[in-house]
C-alpha cells in the first residue's frame, strides 16, 4: 500500500541546544520512500550519520527561542504483516551475530527478573512464534492503554506494577519476556496506518525460525501499513528527539493516510 504520512513538530530550546532527530525512514526489504520532505523553521542545516542499528539521525543545533520541524513522505509498505503461528525459536548457536545483543537486558527491558513470569505466561508452548504472540496477547489483556501513567524512567517492571502505559511501554514488556525465553526482540518506532488516537507509535518484532516477525500488543489483531522509522533495544535507542540542553515539546502533530497525490507540503 502507498501511504502519505508525516509530523509536525514544535520545539522551544531555552538556550543553544545540540540535538539529534530521528525523523527519517530508510528503504529496504519492508518499505519503500518514494518522495520526501524535511523542513526545518528557522533554517539549519543538519549533518546526517547512520547509527549502530543502521537508523537515519540528523544532527543539528537549536538556537533559543522555538523550531518548526515538518516531515512528510510517500511511502509504499506492506498492507499486510507476516504472520506463522507454527515458526519455531531459532538456537541461539545458529543466530547471527548482530541479532545476539537483542538477547540482552537493556536499560528499560530488565529481561533477567521476568524470566519467571516470561514462563507462566509462555513457557508451557512450543518454542518461537506461539511464544511471542502469547505474550503479545498477555500485554494486551493485561496492560491498559492509558496515557499520564509512565514517564521517562519507566522501565517494563514499572508498567507490570503499575498496570498501564502507553505503546512504548507495551513494547517493552514484550520485548522483556521474549528476551526472558532466549527469544531476541527488538523495539520499533514509526507510523501505523489508521491507529486510534493517531500518533508516533511504537511496537516491537521478535527474531523467529530466521527472519524478525512484528508483534503488536497495543492491537487486538495482526496489522499491516506500518513505517519503520527506527529499531534499537529500547526506547533509549530510538528517540524521536534526543536533546542535549533546554528543550521542550510545544506541539506534535502525525498523520498517516492513504496516498491520494497530496503535496507533500
Amino acid at each position: 500500500m502507498r501511504l502519505f504520512a508525516g509530523c509536525d513538530l514544535t520545539l522551544e530550546a531555552s538556550e543553544p541546544c545540540p540535538t539529534v532527530a530521528m525523523l527519517r525512514p530508510r528503504s529496504g526489504l519492508a518499505q519503500w520512500l518514494a518522495s520526501e520532505s524535511y523542513q526545518f523553521d528557522p533554517p539549519v542545516r543538519p549533518t546526517e550519520y547512520v547509527d549502530t542499528y543502521g537508523n537515519l539521525c540528523q544532527r543539528f543545533e537549536i538556537a533559543p527561542g522555538p523550531m518548526r520541524i515538518r516531515w512528510s513522505a510517500i511511502v509504499e509498505t506492506d498492507e499486510f504483516i507476516a504472520v506463522e503461528p507454527n515458526a519455531p525459536a531459532t538456537p541461539v548457536s545458529d543466530m547471527p551475530s548482530d541479532v545476539l545483543q537483542f538477547l540482552l537486558q537493556s536499560r528499560y527491558c530488565p529481561s533477567d527478573k521476568m524470566s519467571e513470569q516470561a514462563q507462566q505466561i509462555a513457557g508451557h508452548l512450543p518454542a518461537g512464534y506461539a511464544q511471542v504472540e502469547a505474550i503479545r496477547a498477555w500485554v494486551h489483556q493485561h496492560i491498559a492503554y492509558r496515557y499520564g501513567v509512565s514517564e521517562a524512567t519507566t522501565d517494563a517492571m514499572d508498567t507490570l506494577e503499575a498496570g498501564a502505559g502507553v505503546c512504548r511501554d507495551f513494547s517493552h514488556i514484550g520485548i522483556s519476556f521474549c528476551r526472558a525465553l532466549h527469544i531476541p526482540a527488538r523495539m520499533v518506532v514509526g507510523y501505523l496506518y489508521q491507529l486510534d488516537p493517531m500518533d508516533l507509535h511504537a511496537w516491537f518484532e521478535a527474531y523467529i525460525d530466521g527472519r524478525w516477525y512484528t508483534f503488536d500488543a497495543t492491537q487486538d489483531q495482526p496489522r499491516g501499513g506500518r513505517i519503520v522509522v527506527a529499531y534499537g533495544r529500547d526506547a533509549a535507542d530510538v528517540a524521536f528527539i534526543s536533546n542535549y540542553a533546554g528543550l521542550s515539546t510545544k506541539s506534535l502533530t502525525a498523520w498517516v493516510q492513504l496516498d491520494n497525490g497530496q503535496p507533500l507540503f
